[in-house]
């Protein structure tokens, strides 16, 4: 029983985590031989190698295994654990690009880019016709109104007519933006309401880096976190909206002002894409410097004054130059203030319609008219309705 028990110190002693491995393979042996169904007569030299190494060695009277010289000691220096945790696993094929830097992730938001600008268009060529058979249509309905309106008493304090009033008093362009700042007034309005923030965030914030990627490219167009950037946004759209209108029409500028909102956030995905600083983007900024370039293209030499300077006026065509030459160098220098690829690719956009694309696109929608025309005359006379 001596010998096993020494047998069993030894095999605890000459573990892996103990000295070295050929020594240990050698004892493991000998101890095997011994072991074993028969006995083996022990040698005087085995046995003298097994007191030298039990002299050197003694077996411990903790059972618990030591580990002398770790292979892989924890550093408690912080720069070293920042360093260690950057470094790669063993192993394992080095660290790409995250998922995130890859232009693939572009494909679907250009594709939806280029299918939303379609149906903008589209959408708008079908509401110009509309608009112009309903107008055709109600003429007389309109001629009959205001007769009967002259035989009723008038009344006073009525608030229908006041409105109806002040809503006749505006322009076509003021009207037309009318429905868009109520609903940026009332998309700002849900940033407040604290259920709602991870639903905005998500959907009303554009970042190529988020999970919705083609919804965002549309709502944030209509999204403001902040009052001041509410106010400046609308007060530059209503400021410009008469005479974007008045060049473009109702029907074709709101499908340029969609198809901007669209567009500028294609431009602000590919710079985040191709910079690697993410974040999230929102704010009518994009769409409103189309608009913005469109003016400034179609007429040049018109005076434009700052709200808060009226006293230094400046040609548009100047101010356009300015504010590209602004956002290209905020751009390549990485200022992070504003969405610079945004306003940007707005402004290009912007001054792309108004030399090329009105005639590419607008100038062109005779034959999709014609068919929505067929489509409706024999919708009408097979159904019976109103051609």
């Amino acid at each position: 029983m001596a010998w096993t028990a020494r047998c069993g110190a030894l095999l605890r002693l000459k573990g892996p985590e103990g000295i070295g491995g050929s020594r240990w393979r050698m004892c493991v042996q000998q101890q095997q031989q011994r072991c074993g169904f028969k006995k083996v007569t022990r040698k005087p030299e085995m046995r003298r190698a097994e007191e030298e190494v039990a002299l050197k060695d003694p077996a411990p009277r903790d059972p618990a295994p030591r580990d002398p010289a770790p292979r892989d000691p924890a550093p408690r220096d912080p720069a070293q654990v920042e360093a260690r945790a950057r470094e790669p696993a063993p192993r394992e094929a080095p660290l790409r690009d995250g998922p995130y830097r890859q232009f693939g992730r572009l494909v679907k938001p250009l594709f939806f880019t280029v299918g939303f600008t379609g149906c903008a268009f589209g959408s708008a060529a079908i509401w110009q016709y509309e608009s112009l058979k309903s107008r055709v249509q109600s003429y007389f309905d309109q001629v009959q109104t205001d007769w009967l309106e002259k035989l009723r008493p008038k009344k006073r304090g009525d608030l229908r007519k006041d409105v109806n009033q002040w809503w006749n008093a505006l322009s076509e362009g003021q009207r037309a933006v009318t429905g868009i700042i109520a609903v940026n007034v009332l998309v700002f309005c849900c940033w407040r309401i604290p259920a709602l923030q991870r639903t905005m965030i998500r959907y009303f914030t554009a970042d190529p880096a988020s999970k919705s990627l083609c919804a965002p490219m549309l709502l944030s167009t209509f999204s403001h976190y902040s009052l001041f950037h509410l106010a400046a946004n609308m007060y530059v759209l209503w400021s410009f909206s008469s005479s974007a209108v008045s060049m473009l029409g109702r029907e074709q500028f709101m499908a340029v002002y969609l198809s901007a909102g669209v567009v500028s956030t294609l431009f602000s995905y590919v710079a985040k894409t191709a910079s690697g600083r993410f974040g999230p983007s929102l704010g009518a900024s994009g769409a409103i410097m189309t608009v913005l370039a469109a003016v400034c293209t179609k007429m040049p030499e018109a005076k434009l004054a700052i709200i808060f300077l009226p006293m230094f006026t400046f040609t548009a065509g100047t101010a356009l130059k300015a504010i590209v030459a602004m956002d290209s160098a905020g751009l390549i220098l990485g200022w992070r203030f504003f969405d610079h690829a945004a306003h940007l690719g707005g402004a290009l956009f912007g001054i792309w319609y108004v030399l090329f694309g009105h005639e590419l696109i607008w100038k062109k929608r005779e034959p999709f008219v014609k068919l929505w025309h067929d489509f409706r005359t024999r919708g009408g006379g097979g159904g019976g309705g109103v051609a």
